[in-house]
């Protein structure tokens, strides 16, 4: 009986099907880098750390489900090109805020601010449904068994989740890495926007994550200079004659 259940929704445990979920969570694991960046960007403008974390962990969980939507829906979304140009003019908007931002010398280009919680998470999940758009092809191409599909999408949320953490620690440390990823969102708004006016125009995906790598690079180049605060000389203590 229970063999004919396994048989029926075609969940067979093999070390092909080990090696293609593995094959899953690579890709994951390397296309995410410029999502990851992306959703800890939009995550600081909460501007408060224990908001940004709770952002993410509520956007993602909301992400998941959209990402299993978009994957169990797939064959469909597909026939219609207007979910790629939607996804593409998302992105390519969050490009053109962050760059238009006001610029000082103590303030970078930055991207959206809110004032709280329930503002940051639904941007934090449309922009990951975003991303997908653009790796759900991959991911199905890869595979045509539902469950490992699924089942990379569930580790690869996980890890996005991780590098997002450190990618918010990291915006604060080094300079040009904001603008770097929002560079890799143009790229990912392009290939998009390339793909709804001619497939044939898509560059290979192996330009694409060789492009992401100089970019985030660069962005990983320049320290934030630290000022530190000259200490105070200390004050000589009067010798008493006695």
């Amino acid at each position: 009986m229970l063999d004919k259940i396994f048989d029926y929704l075609n969940f067979h445990f093999s070390i092909e099907a080990s090696i293609v979920l593995l094959v899953l969570v690579f890709l994951e694991a390397v296309l995410s880098a410029d999502n990851a960046i992306a959703l800890a960007a939009i995550a600081q403008g909460l501007e408060d750390k224990k908001l940004e974390g709770q952002a993410l962990n509520f956007g993602l969980v909301i992400a998941y489900v959209l990402r299993i939507t978009l994957l169990l829906t797939a064959t469909w979304v597909q026939k219609f090109w207007q979910f790629e140009l939607l996804g593409a003019t998302y992105l390519l908007w969050l490009v053109f805020q962050h760059f238009t931002s006001q610029e000082d010398e103590e303030n970078h280009h930055h991207g959206p601010r809110f004032k709280s919680l329930w503002q940051a998470i639904p941007v934090i999940a449309f922009t990951d449904l975003a991303f997908s758009l653009d790796s759900v092809t991959t991911a199905i191409a890869v595979s045509q068994e539902i469950w490992l599909v699924i089942a990379g999408t569930t580790i690869g949320i996980v890890t996005l989740r991780f590098m997002a953490g450190l990618f918010i620690r990291w915006l604060d440390e080094f300079a040009n890495l904001e603008d770097a990823g929002y560079i890799t969102v143009a790229l990912v708004g392009i290939r998009l926007l390339l793909r709804v006016i001619n497939e044939d125009l898509v560059p290979p995906q192996w330009i694409m994550i060789s492009a992401i790598a100089i970019i985030l690079a660069w962005g990983f180049a320049k320290r934030n200079v630290v000022e530190l605060t000259p200490a105070e000389p200390e004050k000589s203590t009067p010798v008493s004659k006695s």
